[in-house]
């Protein structure tokens, strides 16, 4: 069993940036490729990037491309969204994911375990 955390959410102005923490419970994070998703007001939710559990490689879903960084440290169990360049767009909860496995996933069916969530509120 995995549990997640997400810290870090809050309002910010457009253009600024925020930097989101997901910590997780257990001694097994390393073999646990992560990602992030997020769900905005009257939206689905989505994919927004991935990090292998080795944290060589990333994904990012095209919305959020070169404005958002994914990076983990392992040694703290914790695996990390750093937003830059934020609009209103990118107001929504924000959720991190985990499954182990070794590819970068996408879909949310493919992991099996979330956090609660945190709010990020982008104001114009």
């Amino acid at each position: 069993q995995v549990q997640l955390i997400e810290s870090g959410g809050g309002l910010v102005q457009a253009g600024g940036s925020l930097r989101l923490s997901c910590a997780a419970s257990g001694r097994t994070f390393s073999s646990y490729s992560m990602g992030w998703f997020r769900q905005g007001p009257g939206k689905e939710r989505e994919f927004v990037g991935s990090i292998h559990y080795t944290g060589e490689r990333t994904y990012y879903a095209d919305s959020v491309k070169d404005r958002f960084t994914i990076s983990r440290d392992n040694a703290k169990n914790t695996v990390y969204l750093q937003m830059a360049s934020l609009k209103t767009d990118d107001t929504a909860n924000y959720y991190c994911a985990a499954r182990r496995g070794s590819h970068l996933y996408t879909e949310q069916q493919s992991y099996d375990y979330w956090g609660q969530g945190t709010q990020v509120t982008v104001s114009s």
